[in-house]
């Protein structure tokens, strides 16, 4: 087995089907191997965090053990399909995705300021994004600055 990424909701759960939560130390295992398909069905993981980033549908970072590869797709990002999953540690990284998502805006704000120099609604928007992260608002303030970003 191998070591690879993936990421899982904040109950532990990925998006999809109806599986109960995951515990650390769990390996999973799908019997029928038939029917596990690259996008559809089975575990999947990408060799990077990075690259697992690309498919997140939740905020923790899992890093798992995973067996056969049944299948692979390099986009956007590499990933593979697998019968078997060992969980081995799991990391809520919300926070830190909120604030990587400030900087990335932050660093292209230029662009609309440029054009629209009097209108500071992105650049509260990106400091609500961060405040939120940082717990010092709620998530209607948080809202409340997105939508009005928007609307710029």
């Amino acid at each position: 087995m191998k070591k690879a990424f993936h990421f899982l909701n904040a109950k532990m759960c990925a998006n999809s089907g109806d599986e109960k939560p995951w515990e650390l130390g769990e390996t999973r295992t799908i019997a029928d191997i038939s029917r596990i398909e690259l996008c559809a069905y089975g575990y999947h993981s990408s060799p990077t965090l990075w690259g697992a980033l690309q498919y997140a549908n939740g905020p923790v970072a899992c890093l798992v053990k995973v067996g056969k590869s049944y299948g692979s797709d390099t986009s956007p990002a590499p990933k593979n399909v697998h019968a078997k999953r060992t969980l081995i540690k799991a990391v809520n990284i919300d926070r830190e995705l909120g604030l990587f998502a400030a900087d990335c805006a932050e660093r292209v704000l230029y662009i609309f300021e440029k054009e629209r120099p009097d209108d500071d609604r992105p650049r509260k928007a990106i400091q609500a994004a961060r405040d939120f992260a940082n717990g010092l608002i709620g998530a209607a303030a948080r809202a409340a600055a997105g939508d009005a970003a928007r609307a710029a």
